[in-house]
């Protein structure tokens, strides 16, 4: 049983990535009070919905049901995880009448919360254009901010591609009648985790764990782009193979003064710890330009790590892009198995 976990860090500068409620005329970014500091933040959904929209266009998204009218309105993909990748890696809940069924999510992300508190900048504008003379302005305002964000990862690669019949919780993957018709062509049925599942070949479930971290290679999306567009590809990324589950490397980002510090020795020391659990090197992708100096430092202090193949370190696409035909080649299979 393997899992790649890790942590996501996406640079903002001046921009506006997701949006909060606005007031009065005002538009608000997302941000959160901690104590008496703010932290601007993008939510998990947004998140996950700028990596659902980012898949290849070549790759077929799930259709989406919506039904009822007010309160009473429902909106959820066909879950077809067998049929469509976004559905089998982002999940979805059916729950309509005489039919109840959810696929709990593969991928996990979280709310990707600002390194440091930031001081929100709020920005006054006009319109004016073309109206009469003397007319008064139409005023507008909106928020922006720059920071880091960082949003801790976690994929679990045994269930993609494996439909629980009895669900991770007390509904199953899938409903009863599209059991019945994956089962009938010829899906192999395995024992899985305390149940029985519905497992796609290893091929289609290698494929899909490769477009999904190629994907966020090439991660966009962002709100305000007309005004605050900017690069959402991962200024930084670091995933590691682990058996289990657990997530060491959520506490690698700290600030000093409100600048972002990357702690080596605090990676190197959870590496040590966890030595036990990692299941292959820790990937470290992390842009150039990108707090330059720390780059550097943090090459040299890992180079020995470097040398002996427990750290990958380079660019991020390139590193992802690495991770995905490594897992298509066939050389991570044992990574898609909870032991036996």
């Amino acid at each position: 049983m393997t899992y790649l976990v890790g942590t996501l860090i996406l640079e903002i500068k001046a921009g506006a990535p997701n949006n909060g409620r606005g007031e009065d005329n005002v538009a608000k970014v997302k941000s959160t009070r901690v104590g008496m500091k703010t932290y601007p933040y993008v939510s998990a959904q947004a998140l996950r919905r700028w990596w659902r929209d980012s898949l290849p266009s070549s790759e077929e998204r799930a259709p989406v049901v919506r039904s009822g009218k007010g309160k009473k309105q429902q909106a959820y993909t066909v879950g077809r995880g067998d049929l469509y990748l976004d559905d089998d890696l982002f999940g979805y809940m059916v729950a309509v009448e005489k039919k109840s069924f959810n696929r709990d999510t593969v991928l996990a992300v979280g709310t990707a919360m600002s390194v440091a508190p930031r001081q929100i900048t709020q920005d006054f504008g006009t319109m004016s254009r073309g109206f009469e003379v003397g007319a008064d302005p139409v005023i507008h305002e909106h928020e922006h901010y720059t920071g880091d964000l960082s949003s801790p990862l976690l994929l679990d690669l045994p269930r993609i591609g494996t439909f629980q019949l009895h669900g991770k919780g007390n509904r199953p993957d899938l409903a009863e009648e599209v059991v019945e018709e994956v089962r009938a062509g010829g899906i192999e049925e395995v024992d899985f985790r305390f149940g029985t599942a519905l497992r796609l070949p290893i091929a289609e479930r290698r494929r899909r764990a490769a477009v999904l971290w190629r994907t966020l290679a090439e991660l966009r999306g962002g709100a305000k782009q007309s005004l605050h567009y900017g690069e959402r590809s991962p200024a930084l990324v670091v995933l590691a193979p682990i058996k289990g589950g657990n997530n060491p490397f959520t506490r690698l980002i700290g600030h000093d003064l409100g600048a972002t510090v990357v702690d080596v020795e605090v990676l190197k020391e959870e590496m040590a710890a966890w030595a036990d659990e990692l299941d292959g090197p820790v990937l470290i992708g992390w842009a150039p330009g990108y707090l330059p100096d720390q780059r550097a430092q943090a090459r040299s202090a890992l180079a020995e790590l470097i040398a002996d193949g427990q750290v990958v370190f380079g660019h991020p696409r390139v590193i992802l892009r690495d991770l995905a035909d490594s897992l298509t080649s066939g050389d991570r299979d044992s990574w898609f198995e909870d032991p036996s």
